[in-house]
């Protein structure tokens, strides 16, 4: 090394290990080693394609229009192109770079100035006339290079590379929800059909009911009182009627939103509800939510770029080294521009650039990096933590629903027989009106709840494979 050059390289060293200390945590990746509950076998409902997880064909089919279809996923495929070209953009930053260019130009100077005197002299000496004003042509290549002693350009590069791949488990994640989304608005497009036909169903005998208590106002065992009340229920419940179907149609058309396309019916087996029972849904252990959840999976990635990016600037810090070098044909008379080696020219230069004073705008990118690391630690452990009370949510969520539709089945079965027996009690005057009434009115409603909580359960069951990273394969 030039003895000149020794003592440039020293300063600059010792000003790159002024480097502040900032604090730095690492972030917990310990989970529970089981669920509350549930057993340690490793069977993981989350590893299961959601083609095999989703048996019924038309649900399946409308997910798939949706993979292909939804607007908002399509928005996020962008996104990961973006990062994409991102990344490749990282990636050119520590290479050389090399351009070549052509030029010419003109230029008059004054006779009292160095250029000037040189040019007179010229003329004086050789008794020829320079040509004025100067013509200047020149064609010819440059390259610079930045050498990435620090990794400062290649851990930015990393850090972009873990983003794109970020990106990618982000859309991941939205493809777990959208597919949970379209399969829990589903099951409760079936339910609200199978609402629609129960009370109709009771409509039905709430009408013959009516029949009945109009038969015995003639009879003068009942007032028109009873008449009213049973005509009052009667249209209440024609009335819910358009209730239920409004909520079928919004329900068709969040799922049309959800698919990408414009309102239309949607295909569906809705005498089937009923028998669709949902299966034991095997959880495994905690610790494979951090490989299953796409979200744990992207803020993974984002803490490891955080951590580069820390790095990277940590490195502008350090003194950087460019290089530069340039060749080609310079000459004032285009007929001599190619003539070698007079019209040759070249260069070759080295900069060592190192900060000095006000590294204020330094230290903030470096403090300011930092912070965002601390973010991506804390984000991380929220996210494996919510990952896993979403998963014991549902797992007691799916518990309790199952013990609560086996009452209420009996609750409906008993309710349904009571309504044969009030009305012979009725007829035979050993009950009044409104003990039909309400007999009617509450097996209605046991079997309107018999149908939500059985739409729950099968939401339950969505959620936990939802909530297990499932879907998304």
């Amino acid at each position: 090394m030039n003895r000149t050059l020794i003592p440039a390289v020293a300063i600059a060293l010792s000003l790159a290990s002024c480097v502040p200390a900032l604090k730095t945590q690492e972030a917990r990746r310990n989970t529970p080693t089981t669920y509350p509950t549930a057993s340690t076998d490793s069977t993981d409902a989350a590893a299961i394609k959601w083609q095999q997880f989703h048996r019924d064909p038309h649900l399946r089919a409308l997910i798939d229009s949706a993979l292909a279809n939804n607007q908002e996923l399509n928005i996020m495929l962008q996104e990961i192109a973006i990062t994409k070209a991102e990344a490749r953009a990282r990636k050119g930053e520590y290479l050389p770079f090399v351009d070549i260019a052509a030029a010419a130009g003109m230029e008059k100077v004054g006779e009292y100035t160095r250029n000037g005197a040189v040019e007179q002299h010229l003329d004086v000496k050789e008794h020829t006339a320079f040509p004025e004003p100067v013509p200047d042509f020149i064609v010819g290549a440059r390259a610079s290079w930045e050498l990435d002693i620090w990794k400062k350009l290649r851990n930015a590069k990393k850090a972009a590379v873990m983003r794109y791949l970020g990106s990618v488990e982000g859309r991941n994640f939205m493809v777990t929800n959208l597919v949970a989304e379209i399969a829990n608005s589903y099951y409760e497009l079936m339910a609200l059909d199978n609402q629609l036909e129960i009370l109709r169903s009771n409509i039905a005998i709430q009408q013959d009911a009516l029949g009945i208590v109009k038969q015995e106002k003639l009879a003068a065992k009942v007032t028109e009182l009873a008449v009213r009340r049973f005509e009052a229920e009667v249209l209440k419940n024609r009335s819910l009627q358009y209730n239920i179907q409004q909520r079928i149609v919004e329900t068709e058309n969040r799922i049309n939103f959800l698919v990408g396309r414009y309102p239309q019916p949607v295909t569906r087996n809705s005498a089937a509800f009923s028998s669709l029972m949902p299966d034991s849904v095997h959880v495994g252990l905690p610790s494979q939510l951090l490989s299953y959840r796409p979200d744990i999976r992207q803020a993974e990635l984002e803490l490891a770029a955080s951590k580069l990016d820390v790095k990277a600037a940590k490195a502008s810090f350090y003194p950087s080294v460019r290089l530069t070098a340039g060749v080609g044909f310079n000459a004032f008379d285009a007929a001599y521009l190619l003539e070698t080696p007079a019209s040759l020219l070249y260069n070759v230069a080295g900069d060592l650039v190192a900060p000095l004073i006000n590294r204020n705008a330094i230290k903030a990118a470096y403090a300011s990096a930092n912070a965002r690391q601390l973010q991506a630690v804390y984000d991380y452990e929220r996210t494996v933590l919510n990952a896993y009370v979403e998963v014991v949510n549902q797992l007691s969520n799916l518990r309790n629903l199952r013990s609560s539709y086996d009452l209420q089945q009996q609750q409906v079965e008993a309710l349904s027989s009571s309504i044969t027996i009030s009305t012979n009690l009725f007829r035979s005057a050993r009950a009044d009106y409104m003990e039909v009434l309400l007999t009617q009115r509450d097996a209605l409603e046991s079997r309107f709840e018999l149908v939500e909580t059985h739409k729950q359960q099968l939401n339950a069951m969505v959620d936990v494979y939802k909530a297990l990273g499932g879907g998304w394969k």
